[in-house]
């Protein structure tokens, strides 16, 4: 598939801080970018400089090939925001009839409301309505120029449980249809139901990048982590060949294989020939909170060293 979105060695500074850090990405379309991260990781000033409402420090943005300040790129770009965007005073058809002047080819308004639940001659204004029915109204914002890429911020805060298999669906649906969509989000069920690959950045940096199978496993494991770059050959060897030992990020290791009373103590012991104490040992199936914890303390121990 082509790629909708490329950004090269970006980086977005703020006097002596550096929000995103040589952050380099490609979305496809069709396909559903999940960015994670803790908050100050970096993701808003990632997002912001991606779609054009910021100027990066360093680094460049294509958006469908071009500028994404560009009337090309922006007629092709749907922006869904966690907070703001949505006009209070005015009813969701009027708001949504005005937006759709800005864009060359709209979606008709009322038939997009109407698809995502919202009753298009209804009378009550956009700050009356209820929380879910806001975040469906800003979806129907997003989705007015037919969008080819669609960005999404917290898509499912404070929807209900009917209302959010509903939002899954409808993006499930334009990933589908050749959408290239970028998703940042604190609920890792948004992750789990949507994406087809999933970053994770700590303090602006990409810490963790791969499909939700490469990044969390699909077998049982042991999880540790100590100080970064240990010796691993012994450890494989007191393990044996059916396991599979690796530093995942630096100071995180996983040992893949049948766990067992034996396999945690051959740890343990090499663990203490090391002269290191494992912290948040773990076993089964890695999650992607684990994987969330992992890279923001490694990251704050990596600024201790």
């Amino acid at each position: 598939m082509p790629v909708a979105l490329r950004i090269n060695d970006l980086s977005v500074r703020y006097a002596d801080t550096t929000a995103v850090d040589r952050v380099s990405l490609d979305v496809s379309s069709g396909e559903i970018l999940a960015i994670l991260g803790a908050n100050g990781a970096g993701k808003t000033s990632l997002i912001e400089a991606a779609i054009g409402l910021r100027q990066p420090s360093s680094g460049t943005v294509s958006a469908l090939g071009f500028d994404p300040t560009s009337a090309d790129a922006r007629g092709r770009t749907g922006v869904m925001l966690q907070t703001g965007g949505l006009y209070p005073s005015v009813r969701p058809l009027a708001w949504l009839t005005y937006l759709a002047r800005l864009y060359p080819n709209p979606a008709p308004p009322a038939a997009l409301l109407e698809s995502l639940g919202i009753n298009p001659s209804g009378r009550t204004v956009n700050r009356r309505l209820s929380g879910g029915e806001q975040q469906r109204v800003k979806l129907a914002a997003a989705l007015l120029p037919q969008p080819s890429l669609l960005y999404l911020d917290e898509p499912t805060a404070g929807v209900d449980a009917l209302g959010r298999k509903s939002l899954v669906d409808i993006v499930r649906a334009q990933a589908a249809a050749g959408v290239a969509v970028v998703l940042t989000t604190h609920l890792i069920a948004d992750v789990e139901d949507l994406a087809d690959r999933v970053i994770v950045l700590a303090r602006g940096r990409v810490r963790s990048e791969g499909t939700l199978d490469e990044l969390t496993g699909t077998a049982a494991a042991v999880r540790f982590t100590a100080v970064a770059d240990l010796p691993l050959s012994d450890l494989m060897n007191l393990l044996g060949p059916s396991y599979r030992v690796a530093e995942v990020n630096a100071g995180a290791y996983v040992v893949e294989g049948d766990v067992t009373p034996h396999v945690l103590a051959h740890i343990t012991t090499w663990c203490a020939d090391q002269g290191v104490l494992p912290r948040g040992l773990t076993t089964g199936r890695h999650s992607l909170l684990d994987l969330l914890a992992e890279s923001a303390g490694n990251d704050e121990q990596g600024e201790e060293r």
